[in-house]
């Protein structure tokens, strides 16, 4: 939090208001409760009914106050922005046609960070993984029906799937559609399935798990082969 009180976690509705009326002149405990009945705030509820804000519901609503005075943004837009944000991206301008923007770090095209980088939070929409992805309804239809993408229970996309959707949009400039694809389904589900016999519950608890090493030295099988059989 910029500036107010940190000294402490939580803070009052009427101290989240001292807090940030300094510079938001015109807010008052009946815009907090207003934007909390919106959906846009959800801070959390003691047994009694008692309103208790964390700090990173102190930044969220001085997000919201900067995006209504500095950017003029309806509250319908400061939502979506704010669930971009909830999903790990960067929210798009109001008004603006881009998606969000999803960080660089994100689902490279690189074998090996892929395997090696701490998995991220971001979440996508069908919309955004599709246009992210470069891909048309079709495709995205095909890589559902063919199991090559697993959206969550909400319909959300990681950062795997958009990996998995950026590489088939290449394919399909080459006419590969989704169909042909479903073999690197069976061939990826059969080498976690190896992954996992070989590493077992113990492998798990070991600083030195193998999974990575094992799936990098199965991702170096397919090429050698691949590369065997063109060469023929």
């Amino acid at each position: 939090m910029s500036d107010g009180p940190s000294s402490h976690s939580t803070y009052t509705i009427g101290a989240v208001v001292a807090a940030l009326v300094d510079d938001f002149p015109d807010l008052s405990i009946s815009k907090v409760r207003f934007l909390e009945a919106k959906g846009l705030l959800t801070p959390e509820r003691r047994p009694s009914g008692y309103r208790v804000f964390s700090e990173a519901d102190v930044e969220r609503l001085r997000y919201i106050l900067t995006a209504q005075r500095d950017r003029f943004w309806p509250l319908e837009v400061i939502r979506e922005a704010l669930d971009a944000i909830d999903r790990g991206l960067t929210p798009s301008g109001a008004g603006e046609s881009s998606l969000p923007t999803v960080p660089e770090t994100v689902a490279v095209d690189a074998v090996d960070p892929l395997l090696a980088a701490p998995r991220s939070s971001v979440l996508l929409t069908e919309r955004e993984l599709r246009r992210l992805a470069g891909i048309d309804e079709t495709t995205l239809s095909g890589l559902l029906t063919y199991g090559l993408l697993r959206p969550d229970r909400q319909g959300h996309f990681d950062e795997d799937d958009l990996a998995v959707a950026r590489a088939a949009g290449r394919l399909a400039a080459h006419g590969i559609e989704p169909r042909h694809l479903r073999p690197f389904r069976t061939a990826a589900d059969r080498e976690l399935a190896l992954v996992e016999q070989v590493r077992g519950p113990a492998a798990r608890r070991r600083d030195d798990d193998p999974a990575v090493d094992i799936l990098r030295a199965c991702l170096s099988l397919h090429a050698a082969l691949v590369r065997g059989g063109l060469g023929d």
